[in-house]
Parts: C-alpha cells; sequence; structure tokens
C-alpha cells in the first residue's frame, strides 16, 4: 500500500496558486527530493501534504498521516530534549520518545537540557529526532541538513536508511545533494502553475 499519493495537485501560496497538476506516488521504502529554487514551493507543497494547508484543488491521501520537520521546528524552549521528544510521541500516541530518538542523533547527553539552551545544530537535531518519536512511516523533511555539521548529517543519513528499512518513506526538499541517495528527485519546474510567473517577465518589464 503507497504511503502517500498526489493526484493533479494545485499548491497554494495565500489565495495564489504555484504549484499545479502535480501527481506523485510514494511506496515504503522510497525517498524522494524535491527540487528547484527558492520561492519555487516546495515548503507550502510540504505543508499541503502534512495538512498543514488545504490544496487549492486535487487530492492528498496519506492514509497512515505525515509527519513534519520544517523550519518551524515545534520545539517548546521550556521543555527538556527528553520531554520535547516524550511529548511528540505522546501527541501520536507512540512509546518511543525515549532511547532511540535520541541515540540516532547522539542527544543522550542533551536529555535533560532545556531547548532552549541548545544551538542551531543540536535543536536541528532534536527537531529530526521528534519524526522518530512519532513512530509515523511518512517523514516530510523541508531542507533537512540545514544547520547540520558532517557529523550530524551522517546521523540523519543513517536515520533516514533505518527507516527505509523497515518499511517508511520520505519526501524532502533539498537544493544540494541531500548527501544521501534518494529513489527519484522530482523538479517542481516542471509544475509551476501559470499564475505563479513573475508579473514583470513579460514585454515591458523594467531592466
Amino acid at each position: 500500500m503507497p504511503l502517500l499519493i498526489l493526484e493533479a495537485l494545485t499548491v497554494a501560496r495565500g489565495s495564489r496558486p504555484i504549484l499545479g497538476g502535480l501527481s506523485l506516488r510514494l511506496d515504503p521504502g522510497e525517498a524522494v527530493a524535491l527540487r528547484g529554487p527558492n520561492g519555487i514551493g516546495k515548503t507550502s507543497l510540504l505543508r499541503t501534504v502534512a495538512g498543514l494547508q488545504p490544496p487549492m484543488a486535487g487530492r492528498v491521501h496519506a492514509p497512515r498521516g505525515a509527519a513534519l520537520a520544517g523550519h518551524d521546528d515545534g520545539i517548546s524552549g521550556a521543555l527538556s530534549v527528553a520531554e520535547t521528544l516524550r511529548f511528540w510521541a505522546a501527541v501520536w500516541g507512540t512509546h518511543l520518545g525515549g532511547g532511540s530518538a535520541l541515540e540516532a542523533y547522539g542527544l543522550q547527553a542533551l536529555a535533560d537540557c532545556p531547548a532552549s539552551r541548545l544551538s542551531a545544530g543540536e535543536r536541528r537535531r532534536l527537531a529530526l529526532a521528534r519524526l522518530i518519536a512519532t513512530g509515523c512511516p511518512l517523514w516530510l523533511m523541508d531542507e533537512p541538513t540545514v544547520s547540520l555539521d558532517p557529523v550530524a548529517q551522517e546521523m540523519l543519513a543513517r536515520a533516514i536508511a533505518g527507516h527505509l528499512a523497515t518499511g517508511g518513506a520520505v519526501l524532502l526538499s533539498t537544493h544540494p545533494d541531500p548527501g544521501f541517495p534518494v529513489d527519484r528527485c522530482l523538479d517542481l519546474a516542471a509544475f509551476r502553475a501559470a499564475e505563479a510567473q513573475d508579473p514583470w517577465s513579460g514585454a515591458g518589464a523594467p531592466a
């Protein structure tokens, strides 16, 4: 059974369509990278798949849900690292907010540290560890390597490989090579909505 089906999807930013006619199927064990320049709609697409904003048209079918690690990391500075993972495990009704999520991103020594005291890289690792705590098979990742040093990028690659090996799937946005293999790359430029074209790109546009 596929973990994600997108059918003739139109994605908006505000009330303006930015992507249209987008269809995709993501099966267990698959990783797909979204490519395209800044502003093309990668973040908006991931938010739509996650259910944080409705599509303008078309259909999103994620039968077992989707967990998002985006630029808004969903972390409260008042909670410790361990409390954050337990919170998100409880939200998803799992018991995965303990050792495995901490170990995957090398957070054991920071378990009792308030999130407000984490560095940018540590906070990013915690945001990614949340995906493990949810137990959700479909991971959505918005530029997951941002703020990660090479060691943490290796942790990310191992976490994704382990997730795929157990029947999970990953949809992620990336500008550079993500540093780990993906099954497919989807260039969103091919789905740019006509209404999203630069209004100054026609005749008479300023130089």
